[in-house]
């Protein structure tokens, strides 16, 4: 082949090449300038129309300041009735419900070696007092022949302690006694308190040892809520303030009132623990599981729907609408609060009177403009 056909067929390939990249470029120069073109007529031309639901005046009110609560529901005075002696139970016949009065005899304990121990403490008692009589005649008869002459002083010394020994032991006699009446006394199950019996953990014939729980009586005129708090809640809550709760099964809330809190935080959960007292109904049980806020005073502050506040930023913000555009404004979360079912939230940097897209408007491009509708415009 010639030099310079070779040299041809080259300069022909470069040049088909050279071209292709060309008209290459120049189509993706087109393609992203129509992009471009097409981003700006979203941002500058898209129009998007409100409805009066969908813009917020943000404004200055007083917001009620929550904290919120959850316990059971308990009884104030509870007791447990345990067995003080160890034997038999006998004549336990109130069961779970069954209301009882204080002092009121539920069942006894059988008390045939009680009793048998008192006979024996008593008879020893006896003996003790035989010797004390013996020993005060001894004495007697001592000090009138020391007047006589007839025994030293020394004899009568004896005698004396004699009779101090013989009284010690009728004393320590006596207190056995006391003791072992007591045992009897103890067989006997009497309620210390009224109300109704809410447990019953044992069973006529069963062989009970010495603090065996038996029944458990709780009174339902005096109840309460124990909430356990953070230490920062725990420093808006002073006693006298109210709550309002919803225990679990019923439908109407409950009032409660703080009155008392614990001055000591709980070893393993640092929680302070708060006590409510609740106005007793026919409905309320020991044991229910209640939950609601407690209010502790009020905020004058600016504040909006929290659905209003969006977080896909790292800082969160409200979108504003000025000058019929939409504007991303940077704010500070304060506090929250329950509202009509609503939770309204209060905002650090967003001035009073600013129009706010709801939550429900979604995320819009800043710059985006809106219309207004009349309704929303004379509301601000």
């Amino acid at each position: 082949m010639k030099p310079w056909i070779k040299w041809t067929a080259t300069g022909l390939v470069i040049a088909i090449l050279a071209g292709g990249t060309l008209r290459t470029l120049s189509a993706r120069k087109d393609k992203q300038a129509a992009l471009d073109a097409q981003q700006l007529a979203q941002t500058t031309q898209i129009s998007i129309s409100l409805v009066p639901g969908d813009l917020i005046t943000a404004s200055q009110r007083q917001l009620p300041l929550n904290v919120a609560i959850s316990g059971t529901v308990a009884a104030v005075n509870t007791a447990m009735i345990k067995a003080r002696v160890a034997g038999e139970l006998q004549g336990l016949k109130v069961r779970e419900g069954d209301p009882v009065r204080a002092g009121q005899v539920l069942g006894q304990i059988d008390a045939t070696e009680p009793d048998a121990r008192l006979r024996q403490a008593r008879q020893q008692a006896q003996a003790a007092k035989a010797q004390v009589d013996i020993a005060q005649r001894t004495q007697d008869n001592n000090q009138a022949l020391v007047a006589q002459g007839f025994i030293s002083g020394t004899a009568l010394s004896a005698s004396q302690a004699s009779l101090a020994a013989a009284q010690a032991n009728y004393a320590a006699a006596q207190s056995g006694a006391d003791v072992s009446a007591k045992s009897v006394s103890d067989t006997v199950l009497r309620s210390p308190i009224d109300g109704f019996v809410s447990q019953r953990l044992a069973q006529p014939g069963e062989r009970l040892g010495v603090d065996s729980r038996i029944l458990e009586v709780v009174d339902l005129s005096r109840l309460e809520m124990q909430a356990e708090l953070s230490v920062a809640d725990a420093q808006q809550v002073q006693v006298g303030q109210t709550a309002q709760l919803q225990v679990q099964g019923l439908e109407e809330p409950i009032a409660a009132k703080v009155v008392r809190i614990n001055p000591s935080a709980s070893v393993g959960s640092r929680a302070v623990v708060v006590y409510l007292a609740i106005v007793p109904g026919s409905s309320l049980r020991h044991g229910l599981f209640a939950q609601g806020l407690l209010s502790t005073g009020t905020l004058s502050t600016v504040a909006v729907p929290l659905s209003a506040v969006r977080t896909d930023k790292p800082q969160p913000y409200v979108q504003v609408v000025r000058d019929g555009k939409v504007q991303h404004l940077t704010v500070t979360l304060g506090a929250r609060s329950e509202v009509d079912g609503q939770t309204l939230v209060s905002l650090s940097g967003l001035p009073e009177g600013a129009s706010v897209l709801a939550g429900t408007v979604g995320m819009l491009r800043e710059g985006t403009s809106v219309k207004v509708p009349p309704a929303a415009q004379e509301a601000s």
